[in-house]
């Protein structure tokens, strides 16, 4: 009898039990009686000098046992690409998440009480606030060691930008900006740490990379990296905002410097002020396009807000000015993307990285430019897209795998058997596959296919309208880092496998990745999930995968596991051994650093590609925006889990409409004043539509296991113009600023009206 497969097959969580009955420990379920307390002494000021710390009442305090300030901290530097951040700041401070001392007691109460008497005197400093602004020569330096606030100038050029205008019919110029973006996983920052019996520092906390918090403990602790070991606890969602060190290098400092185990419990308001966002970026642009609908030319610059520290705004950079054309080949492509130090909150990882700012502002502009020439955003998207052997704006092929066509087509298709036509004003792109682009709108309302059940027309305040928007996002590391992953498979049995162990050192933060590599492994030597243990949580005993971002981790991990799963199979096969075991390690195609000036390379060797339709209603009273349903399409290469691959379009798609519509993070001088969570609102399950249309599309990848490639990100990349393209299509007016909360439709609306065309909103 034929053994049905593991993949594709939605079997369920081994730890979905657990987690629902409150029986998993994550960090702070760790904390024992006897632990010492830690409390953080925040800098509360966006930029100054420190003049002097007094901590004599600190330490005089009942219960307090340590008072720890920079000249405690062997190594007082970190960070993900450049060390450039204090563990605790000696003589300035550069954000107000700052922390210039850290109190550590027999108490929670005793560590607050001390922290209150922690007495530091300042002289505070300008503080550069305006990324564009901090361009500039006579700017204030953030960090007085450089001669710019420029942390980085990402060029990109493709054929001749002049000619490209030159060719061009119609030229439009855009302008759009985007905000800062609170991670707000359910687990705010915690930890343990202690020294063990072979005097090693363990740290017990939750993280997305075991080795790289370990590489960067190991550093500030001035120790050899085997002295250090770091293990994850259950993980309550990361998004990115777990990639940075945030508390893990204190608890590892304090342990070190008592001999004591110790505990730390960051409140949502210290983790709000005290980890990086997602960064804000300001966008101008300038499309042109022929009167026949092929984009010709593409001119943009992108100033990305990078905050106090270089965290990873490189990076982000760098991706955020690769996709300033979209998912477009355009033929001139002149890019010129700029990551800016300031005295606001760090920039850093934040799902997308970079993608779902660029791709705002390039999936508005190609739409805005079929309307200018009469064309179907469709069928613009259509004749622009990226195809299989398209050149990149960094002049190279794109790697082997394009679906940019194929998901848009699929998400057409779905979308004019559910919606119709379902336009308010008649500028609603065509949801008809191969439209006819010379068709009239009414002979395309006539050609629709009804929508099965029609929507109930809304009353006269509420209009509503359709979007359709591509994306596209690299997998993986990128711009020649070094990317791999590593794992060991142990088979065990007599004669025939009985059971295997999995070393991989993969972060499951809650996207349900041990069960997709579980089924890899079972699959691969024939056993039942429950016949497969996976140790992928202790940095001494799983090998390095690399960390849990980029949508990488069913890719490149589950490629690792096959590889070792294959090859222990061989080696047991071969072998009278009732143990055997075999370690892959996994390197994909090799990418380069970009060229400098031109910015010509091998950026990634995967993307992943979305097309999502939304229907929304807009309330001209209010300006509140009503996701009433959205249609995600995704080539996931092949889903190794298929209700995991749905959960994550669903979840993030949860997260991306606060990103469009609601979460406002706001600071003012370099002061956060949205520090709670009744200040910054989330989406709620009201803000979710009662219709979410997950598609799967699988269209093997030549490099991942059985062909899969990663989702995690994908839904967030194009939703944002979606939504932007469907209150347009309801009310005739763009927005440009995001979030799109109702203050700035009233504004968009309220300057339509008084004047002839529409406009953003400010």
């Amino acid at each position: 009898m034929t053994r049905a497969s593991l993949i594709g097959a939605p079997l369920p969580r081994h730890d979905a039990l657990a987690k629902v009955t409150g029986a998993t420990r994550y960090p702070s379920d760790l904390f024992h009686p006897g632990m010492l307390r830690l409390k953080a002494v925040f800098a509360g000021r966006p930029h100054a000098t420190i003049v002097a710390i007094d901590t004599a009442r600190a330490r005089a305090h009942p219960g307090v046992v340590a008072v720890l300030t920079a000249s405690d901290v062997p190594g007082n530097a970190f960070g993900l690409i450049d060390a450039d951040q204090p563990v605790l700041c000696a003589d300035t401070v550069r954000f107000e998440g700052d922390k210039v001392a850290v109190v550590v007691a027999e108490s929670d109460e005793a560590a607050t009480a001390g922290a209150e008497l922690v007495d530091v005197t300042y002289r505070d400093l300008p503080p550069v606030i305006d990324p564009r602004a901090a361009m500039a020569a006579a700017s204030p330096l953030v960090h007085a060691d450089r001669t710019s606030n420029i942390l980085l100038h990402v060029p990109i050029r493709k054929g001749e930008i002049e000619a490209g205008f030159a060719a061009a019919d119609v030229i439009l110029d855009g302008e759009f900006s985007t905000s800062w973006q609170e991670h707000a996983y359910l687990q705010p920052e915690a930890g343990i740490a202690y020294i063990d019996d072979r005097d090693r520092v363990v740290i017990e906390t939750a993280g997305q990379w075991l080795h790289e918090d370990r590489r960067q403990i190991a550093a500030v602790l001035n120790l050899p990296e085997e002295r250090v070991i770091v293990r994850y606890a259950a993980i309550g969602g990361a998004f990115g905002g777990r990639e940075d060190l945030s508390i893990q290098h204190l608890l590892a400092l304090a342990a070190w410097v008592t001999k004591r185990p110790v505990a730390m419990l960051w409140s949502r308001e210290e983790s709000m002020i005290g980890h990086h966002k997602r960064h804000p970026m300001q966008i101008r642009c300038r499309w042109g396009v022929t009167r026949s609908g092929q984009i010709t030319a593409i001119e943009s610059e992108v100033i990305a807000d990078g905050g106090a520290y270089a965290s990873t705004s490189a990076e982000v950079l760098k991706v955020a000015t690769l996709f300033a054309n979209g998912s477009y080949e355009v033929p001139h492509i002149a890019a010129d993307g700029y990551a800016v130090y300031t005295n606001n909150l760090p920039g850093g990882a934040f799902r997308g990285f970079g993608a779902p700012q660029a791709q705002f502002a390039a999936e508005i502009m190609v739409t805005r430019l079929a309307h200018a020439i009469g064309l179907d955003p469709i069928e613009m998207r259509r004749r622009n897209l990226y195809r299989e052997g398209s050149l990149e704006s960094t002049q190279h092929p794109l790697p082997a795998g394009v679906s940019a066509l194929p998901v848009l087509e699929r998400c057409v298709e779905e979308a004019a058997a559910r919606f119709g036509t379902g336009s308010s004003n008649g500028t609603a792109p065509s949801l008809r596959p191969e439209a006819d682009p010379a068709a009239t709108r009414d002979d395309e309302a006539a050609q629709q296919p009804r929508p099965t059940n029609p929507t109930p027309r809304p009353a006269a305040h509420l209009r509503r309208g359709i979007g359709i928007a591509c994306g596209m996002k690299n997998l993986g590391y990128s711009f020649g880092y070094p990317e791999q992953s590593t794992a060991t498979v142990e088979i065990h049995g007599r004669g025939e496998p009985e059971r295997a162990i999995v070393r991989i050192g993969a972060a499951d933060v809650g996207q349900g990745s041990h069960l997709a590599l579980r089924q890899i492994a079972a699959e691969e030597i024939g056993l039942s999930l429950d016949q497969i243990e996976m140790i992928c949580d202790d940095s001494e005993t799983a090998p390095n995968a690399g960390s849990a971002s980029a949508s990488r981790l069913t890719l490149m991990a589950g490629r690792a596991v096959h590889d070792a799963a294959v090859a222990a199979l061989e080696r047991y096969r071969g072998s009278d051994d009732q143990h055997v075991e075999a370690t892959a390690q996994y390197r994909p195609p090799t990418t380069t650093a970009l060229a400098a000036g031109t910015g010509a390379g091998i950026p990634n060797y995967c993307y992943g590609y979305a097309a999502q339709a939304v229907e929304v209603e807009v309330n001209l009273l209010t300006g509140q925006v009503q996701v009433l349903t959205i249609i995600s399409v995704h080539d996931v290469g092949k889903a190794i889990n298929r209700q995991q691959v749905e959960g994550q379009i669903e979840g993030c798609l949860a997260q991306a409409i606060g990103y469009a519509l609601l979460e406002d993070f706001r600071m003012r001088d370099g002061r956060v004043l949205t520090p709670y969570l009744s200040t910054y609102l989330l989406p709620t399950s009201l803000d979710v539509p009662p219709e979410i249309v997950p598609v799967i599309l699988e269209l093997a990848d030549p490099n991942g296991p059985y062909g899969a490639r990663g989702v995690a990100e994908m839904p967030l990349v194009p939703f944002a113009p979606a939504v932007a393209a469907a209150i347009h299509d309801a009310t005739g007016v763009w927005l440009t600023q995001q979030p799109m909360t109702p203050e700035r439709v009233l504004t968009a609306l309220s300057q339509a009206r008084s004047e002839t065309r529409p406009v953003a909103a400010d």
